[in-house]
Order: C-alpha cells, then sequence, then structure tokens
C-alpha cells in the first residue's frame, strides 16, 4: 500500500491546479444527431490518467453505433501506448474494447525514437480510413500534444535530424535552452522542459517551423466536440493508487525487465518516463524497491496535474471541453 503522506502533489516546479470545472450531463442521442449532420467530425474524450477514459469511449462508442446505425471506431491519443510490449506500464487494457475496433495502439517497436510528427501522420491515414469506412471517430487518450495534433487542422512539418544545430543547441546550458524554446513555444509541456535532451530537439523543430512555416491541411478534423472525464482531485490520487497497485501486481517490473532484456537500452525506458523509468532505475540498482513506488507514485499524481493544466490551457485558448462524471 502506498504512504499517501509520502505523496506530493504540489511539490515545487508543478503548477497548482485550476478550480474543478462544473459537470455535465450530455444528451447523447443529440450528439448524434449532431454528428450525423455533419456539425462534428470528431469526437473526442480527454482527461488525466487514471479518469476512466478509455472505459468511457468505449462506451460511448457503442451508444452512438446503435444511435447512428454507423460503427464507432476508436483512435488512441496516448504518447506511449504506440509501443509493442509496454503494456501493463502504459495501460494499454485491451480487453476494454471489446467488439470496438481501436487504432494507433501497438504500431511501432519499443525502443523506437517515435515523435508528434509521426503521430499526426499515422493519426491521419487512420482517421481517413475511419471516414471511407462511413463509422464514426473517436479520439481518446492524455496525451496534450497528441491531441493538439490531431485536432489542430494542420500538418506539423517533418524535418530530418540537423546534426550540426542540435550539437550547437545541445551545447548551450538549461536555462539557456530553455529561455530560447519558451521564447518559440510558451505552451512547451513541462515534461519537455525537464530534459535538455527534448528541449533541444524541440528548438530544433520550433526554429525550422519558423523558417519554412506550417501548412493547413484539408484532412484533419476541423470540428472536434471535447468531453472531458471530471475526477475530483481526492479520488484521482486514490485511483492512481490503486491503479498502481494493481500494475505492480500483474508484472510492471518484470515487464520492463524483460524489455532490458531484449536489447533495449535503459536510457531509452528511462526517457519514456513513468513507470519505465522509475522500475529501470530500481532494476539497474540506483534505488530500493520502496523507494521506485513512492518517487513514481510521486510522478504520476504530477503527471496527472500537468494534464489537466494542459486541458484547463485548452479552454482559456478558446476549446470549449464538456465536463463530465466518468
Amino acid at each position: 500500500m502506498l504512504n499517501k503522506t509520502e505523496l506530493l502533489p504540489d511539490r515545487p516546479g508543478v503548477p497548482p491546479m485550476a478550480p474543478m470545472p462544473e459537470a455535465e450531463v450530455l444528451d447523447i442521442s443529440a450528439l448524434a444527431e449532431t454528428f450525423c449532420r455533419g456539425d462534428i467530425d470528431l469526437i473526442c474524450v480527454l482527461g488525466p490518467t487514471a479518469s476512466g477514459k478509455t472505459r468511457y469511449a468505449v462506451g460511448l462508442a457503442r451508444t452512438l453505433t446503435r444511435l447512428c446505425g454507423r460503427p464507432a471506431e476508436i483512435l488512441s491519443a496516448d504518447s506511449r501506448q504506440v509501443y509493442c510490449g509496454m503494456d501493463i506500464g502504459t495501460g494499454k487494457d485491451l480487453g476494454e474494447y471489446g467488439e470496438v475496433p481501436c487504432h494507433l495502439i501497438d504500431i511501432v517497436p519499443a525502443g523506437t525514437r517515435y515523435n508528434i510528427g509521426a503521430y499526426q501522420h499515422d493519426f491521419e491515414k487512420a482517421y481517413a480510413a475511419v471516414r471511407e469506412r462511413g463509422g464514426i471517430s473517436i479520439l481518446c487518450g492524455g496525451s496534450g500534444l497528441y491531441i493538439e495534433a490531431a485536432t489542430c487542422g494542420y500538418r506539423l512539418p517533418q524535418f530530418d535530424p540537423d546534426p550540426q544545430l542540435r550539437r550547437t543547441l545541445e551545447a548551450l546550458d538549461h536555462a539557456t535552452l530553455q529561455a530560447r524554446l519558451l521564447a518559440l513555444k510558451p505552451e512547451t509541456p513541462a515534461s519537455t522542459l525537464e530534459s535538455r535532451r527534448r528541449m533541444a530537439r524541440a528548438l530544433e523543430v520550433a526554429l525550422q517551423e519558423q523558417e519554412h512555416g506550417v501548412q493547413y491541411h484539408e484532412t484533419l478534423p476541423r470540428k472536434t466536440w471535447y468531453i472531458g472525464m471530471l475526477v475530483p482531485r481526492e479520488e484521482r490520487i486514490e485511483r492512481i493508487d490503486r491503479r498502481l497497485e494493481e500494475r505492480l501486481r500483474e508484472g510492471l517490473v518484470d515487464e520492463v525487465h524483460g524489455l532490458l532484456e531484449s536489447g533495449i537500452p535503459a536510457d531509452c525506458l528511462v526517457d519514456y518516463g513513468l513507470e519505465y523509468k522509475f522500475v529501470t532505475q530500481y532494476l539497474l540498482g540506483q534505488c530500493t524497491y520502496d523507494e521506485m513506488v513512492v518517487l513514481l507514485g510521486n510522478a504520476i499524481h504530477q503527471f496527472a496535474k500537468r494534464q489537466m493544466t494542459w486541458f484547463r490551457g485548452m479552454e482559456r485558448d478558446g476549446i470549449r471541453i464538456h465536463w463530465v462524471r466518468p
């Protein structure tokens, strides 16, 4: 059992939570009619980790299939569920989907350096295929960058790495990198700002975007209807604790050990963050098991807070999210 007195969701560096929005009661029949009229071209179910997104999206897909007489399919917006073999730590919960088709899970090998540009390309293909089948697309996930890549309406540039530019950027100190990146991309997520390597890559892309611009793309969705999972803070803490205990019982440590044994470098797993970072550090002897559990629990709580901060930022930018109790 995790010791909640050791959880530090309000530690420095993590932005404080905004007041919780009011929960809505959605009229799913009206939502179905709106989609069938063409006023919506994508439904997005979003929320922080352990908020019940997948279960809600699957139930919504079944209801819309029945009401509209056309199949609803789910497209994942999770930055780590794309990797094969990373099942327990990413919480794929594939059994929850049942007969509902799901896409963008298990699409690249673990150890691959996947990125947001590749995700947008893969999302575009999957989304187009669902539309060609006459289906209803439901985007489901908690990765704010991936959600925006799918719903922003413009194509992210596909730039090849520039080794010389990257070496120049990686030679900069942390504070300089952060200042330059935030000047170009003020909404850069906190997880990127923690890593000099990630900041160097993000700044490299931002500089190339500045030089070449971005291209609006007609085949990406333009009329997204957002549904947010509203879970009170105390309940979210309990859900995260309970789920972490379950994942450890299910064999999370064995999963990470198997990935290391398969030849995936430890630093790659650490870069994947959260479960893979802290369990790898435990397996390398850098912390005890109990220390790993507490550090991982803290990190997941901080991550969930950052997710909610991102979603509230989307609202400040003018996106309407319909918050519901899952």
